[in-house]
């Protein structure tokens, strides 16, 4: 057996393709399948409020939704890809397959999150396809910094947060708890289809502690210029490390909890 005495690059890259494979061989359901209920979305929000040429933060309503769902639907991925690592090896008993190879938990972190942000960034390119030929929404790219840093980084958040989770579930439902009653209702209100400033006070300090709320807003600053969290990169910025330190922070629990073995090594 080979020793590796330094970063196993040939490890990390293999274990990446493993993964990008796995979600890749049903694609229809891992990355089109999205695409299809995020333009539902769009279908039934801009017929039910978008009539009237209803404008919000200066442009069509379906226009000022299109940037959230997209990456909505790639955060929501990301967390479902990285969910199902852990939990499926502990159910099925093949958990042995991450445990064994001579990677270490770096790696191991780095391989799955790439590959989970991998599939983010394809649903989001399908998603965004699929509204470029929707009428009535036009997507600009202002600030392709905050579209990049906003889509990559709350991809990774997510990432983390769903290897966290198939940690710690025990069998599926557990992980689809923390999806139904933490993940969606997060994402749902975290202004993909309002502007927080239509809160009552209470309800928009709320929001602004949500870290879903800047990365659907910074996200909507790349390509309108403007959003909740302000309209000047300076403004954005305040966002962006605020979501950038929580994905460090979480990052390091991720870390700790994979080197203490919990959960998994008896």
């Amino acid at each position: 057996m080979p020793i590796f005495n330094g970063f196993n690059r040939l490890g990390l890259w293999t274990l990446y393709m493993k993964e990008v494979r796995r979600f890749f061989k049903v694609q229809t359901q891992t990355i089109w399948a999205p695409a299809m209920t995020t333009l539902l979305y769009l279908m039934i929000f801009t017929v039910a409020m978008g009539r009237g040429g209803r404008e919000v933060l200066g442009v069509p309503f379906a226009s000022f939704i299109a940037p959230g769902l997209i990456v909505m639907g790639m955060v929501s991925n990301a967390f479902a890809n990285t969910s199902f690592n852990f939990l499926a090896g502990k159910i099925q008993g093949t958990i042995v397959d991450y445990l064994m190879p001579p990677l270490s938990n770096i790696e191991l972190i780095i391989g799955l999150i790439g590959a989970a942000v991998t599939r983010a960034v394809l649903v989001g390119l399908a998603i965004a396809l699929a509204m470029l030929l929707w009428p009535g929404v036009t997507l600009y790219v202002s600030h392709p910094w905050a579209i990049v840093y906003f889509g990559l980084v709350g991809s990774t958040l997510l990432a983390i947060i769903g290897l966290i989770t198939s940690l710690w579930a025990e069998k599926f439902d557990h992980a689809a708890m923390v999806s139904n009653f933490v993940i969606t209702p997060l994402t749902m209100l975290s202004g993909t289809f309002y502007v927080i400033h239509n809160l009552s006070p209470a309800f928009q300090a709320v929001s602004r502690v949500n870290p879903f709320f800047y990365v659907i807003s910074g996200f909507r600053f790349g390509f309108l210029g403007q959003s909740d969290i302000g309209a000047t990169n300076a403004a954005v910025f305040n966002g962006a490390l605020y979501l950038g330190l929580l994905t460090l922070v979480m990052g390091w629990i991720l870390y700790a909890l994979l080197k203490s073995g919990w959960k998994l090594k008896s």
